[in-house]
């Protein structure tokens, strides 16, 4: 077993665009791996980003950059600057309600804050973005997001963040100081097994952790590349995006193919089973006969972004 933890930020562009190098990840090796998610509060509020001139297009505009990366967008500038700390709150609280269920939480604050006008720091809007996710109670965990358990938590996770000062990952120049103390920049995995700890600091391609992965444990079982996405679909019922698809079925250090991925994916959509679920710029696939919601309603967009 080798312990896997992500310091990550659900309003990080960069950790966003990484998502389908961890989806190869899991599909390789599964439950192998033991992951664990501190989020790092990049922001407590809004000021310090107009403090550096950032500005709701800006953002839009930064979105056409990651666009070459695959995962879905909606390019436009939102009502106003957000800070993350409270999207943070909510991971965390999620994780105290109901241990693993922030994964879900996480995700969907993540698809609905690049593919929605979602506010990051609008506790109605979370509640919104969170309504409708399969184990989770949206309204009760935005009701805690001020309760000194989950401030006591989120204050951790903070602080674990910050002590990247001497690690490899900067060494690499992928570590920030951007308010005092060194800390991982998102997205940041580090691997432990046997008293080994490798760091992978900042946005990596999925050979970085492979190859780290390898090396900490060689016994490993490692998941082949299916022949159709069917069973990727399967291993994620809550959707997959295109990319994310791609990436799992290229094989070995092969270039992710697209084109091919999502052809093999209409594909089962059209023979039953599957469905396609439109998202931003893209998609999410998953098997059919789940629960009816609108794509942004299953990005995590909920009343909002039907209201928006």
């Amino acid at each position: 077993m080798i312990s896997a933890t992500l310091y990550s930020d659900p309003a990080c562009p960069w950790a966003y665009s990484e998502s389908p190098a961890l989806r190869v990840l899991e599909w390789r090796y599964g439950d192998q791996l033991d992951w664990r998610l501190v989020v790092i509060g990049l922001s407590e509020d809004a000021s310090r980003y107009a403090a550096h001139g950032y500005t709701p297009l800006r953002g839009a505009l930064g979105q056409l950059h990651f666009r070459r990366y695959g995962m879905p967008f909606s390019p436009a500038p939102k009502e106003r600057m957000s800070a993350t700390a409270r999207a943070c709150r909510a991971v965390v609280a999620a994780r105290l309600a109901q241990p693993g269920s922030e994964w879900r939480v996480f995700r969907a604050i993540q698809l609905a804050n690049f593919t929605t006008p979602l506010l990051l720091d609008d506790d109605e809007q979370l509640a919104d973005a969170l309504r409708g996710l399969p184990g989770v109670d949206a309204d009760a965990i935005v009701a805690s997001l001020d309760d000194r358990a989950v401030s006591e938590a989120y204050d951790r996770d903070r602080a674990e963040s910050r002590t990247a000062a001497g690690s490899p990952a900067e060494l690499q120049g992928k570590t920030a100081s951007s308010d005092g103390p060194v800390r991982f920049t998102a997205p940041s995995v580090v691997f432990e097994a046997g008293g080994s700890r490798f760091v992978a600091g900042g946005f990596q391609p999925v050979e970085a952790y492979d190859v780290l992965v390898a090396n900490l444990d060689p016994n490993l079982h490692r998941n082949p590349v299916p022949d159709t996405p069917a069973p990727l679909l399967e291993r994620f019922p809550d959707g997959v995006t295109t990319q994310e698809v791609a990436a799992m079925l290229a094989d070995g250090n092969d270039a992710p193919d697209r084109e091919r991925a999502e052809a093999a994916l209409l594909e089962l959509v059209a023979g039953g089973g599957f469905e396609r679920v439109a998202l931003g710029d893209d998609a999410l696939w998953r098997p059919a006969g789940g629960e009816e919601r609108t794509a942004a309603e299953y990005a995590g967009a909920g009343e909002y972004a039907r209201s928006a």
